[in-house]
């Protein structure tokens, strides 16, 4: 992902920093808890997607 795209993004919820997983499949927020998704390239910032961070390894990714 793009680091100036990834700068610029903010949570929905919170607007808080999001950091990009080392994975490169989720955006996490601290603040929040929660990891958005990240499909095919691009960051999906729907609080509906958002997974708690405790539940990530184990949710099921959508292509």
């Amino acid at each position: 992902m793009d680091e100036k795209l990834l700068q610029l993004l903010a949570c929905p919820k919170c607007r808080g920093e999001l950091a990009l997983l080392p994975a490169g499949d989720g955006l996490s927020c601290a603040a929040c808890g929660v990891v958005y998704p990240v499909r095919e390239g691009i960051p999906v910032m729907l609080a509906e997607e958002a997974v708690p961070q405790a539940k990530w390894k184990d949710a099921p990714r959508k292509k």
